[in-house]
């Protein structure tokens, strides 16, 4: 996909280059310059090509979309005082009989001059507007597909691998009956399990739930955790936010809190993980830290795999508006997820540290 939206854009650019440009230029009182005044043509046809260029990479619309207007304003300001500046180019004076008829024909040529300028310029403006525009709207196709593509694929996989819910669940009912009163742990660990599977299955056909849901899931996976592990495990599990019913993709983080507890914990050696999570103001902070406790080599080799299914979905879901940075040092693992729920650019999608 990406290698069409590449021959896309350049079957556009080339359409610009050698026949819109050709012939806004022919057709126009502008081919008469090329041989009058050959620099000041020179000048304005590599202004206009510039000027496509910069307005149809600049993707006016994911600016408007994250209320960026000063930058927008910014960018127009500057563009249309270097067309005026070019409009005063300062042309040879035509000679006449007499002096004041030189200055008043001067002036009228002069006139006719920026007033084609700028109806070039306007149309250049225009039609790179909307390459922009169309770009914009063909990358949110492309990229909706592609989600929808993977989510399929999430499905059926999960469809393939799954048990009968109805046979899941009964099953687990009629085991619950046995131990009730047995174990308040066991109790416990039951419904916790139960809810992390319904969890699963009730979120399989949703895209978003609420941040409320997703803690609630983590959490019981953690306290789930907790009761195979000894005092020797140190965990650290935090969450603060604002705004408990914002939304977000179900199980994205459910990758990185995993593999915390599989290459992180011990039950002979001290170790510490850490998960925290932090809402405000729409920018939801996510991290992870744990030693690389055990089977190093199948950490190493797995890890990125992982790290690269997580790092495509948020490609997908939240472009431009979320870093990535993962890393291991001194045989601690750290993952640091930044995402802009509300929609303006972060400025980088993900940044990999140390493989």
């Amino acid at each position: 996909m990406k290698s069409i939206r590449n021959k896309t854009s350049l079957i556009l650019d080339l359409f610009f280059c050698i026949v819109l440009m050709p012939v806004l230029v022919m057709l126009g009182p502008a081919r008469y310059w090329i041989n009058q005044w050959p620099l000041f043509s020179v000048t304005v046809f590599a202004w206009l090509y510039l000027c496509y260029f910069v307005i149809s990479r600049l993707n006016i619309p994911k600016l408007l979309i994250n209320r960026q207007y000063w930058k927008i304003g910014a960018i127009a300001g500057t563009i249309a005082l270097v067309t005026c500046l070019i409009s005063f180019y300062p042309l040879p004076d035509m000679d006449f009989v007499t002096p004041a008829l030189s200055e008043y024909q001067t002036r009228v040529r002069n006139f006719g001059v920026s007033i084609t300028l700028w109806l070039m310029f306007s149309i250049v403006t225009g039609y790179s507007l909307t390459i922009s525009f169309v770009k914009e709207l063909y990358e949110q196709l492309i990229a909706n597909r592609r989600a929808e593509e993977e989510r399929n694929k999430a499905e059926l996989a999960m469809f393939k691998a799954q048990i009968s819910p109805h046979f899941l669940f009964n099953t687990l009912n009629s085991l619950y009956s046995l131990v009730i009163g047995t174990s308040e742990k066991a109790e416990n660990a039951f419904i916790k399990f139960t809810d992390i599977l319904r969890y699963t299955y009730v979120t399989l056909q949703k895209e978003h739930v609420t941040l409320a849901e997703e803690v609630s899931y983590i959490s019981n996976y953690i306290d789930l955790q907790k009761l195979r592990l000894n005092e020797h495990t140190d965990i650290v599990w935090e969450f603060k936010t604002d705004n408990p019913e914002a939304v977000v993709p179900p199980m994205l983080m459910l990758t990185f809190v995993e593999n915390a507890f599989k290459y992180g914990v011990s039950t002979s050696r001290d170790c510490r993980v850490e998960i925290r999570l932090t809402l405000t103001d729409g920018n939801l902070h996510f991290t992870t830290r744990n030693s690389v406790m055990k089977h190093q080599e199948e950490f190493r080799k797995d890890m990125p795999v992982g790290v690269a299914n997580s790092r495509s979905r948020l490609k997908l879901l939240y472009p431009g508006k979320h870093s990535l940075e993962t890393g291991e040092t001194d045989g601690v693992f750290c993952v640091d997820l930044t995402i802009n729920l509300y929609g303006d650019e972060t400025g980088k999608d993900v940044i990999v540290k140390n493989g």
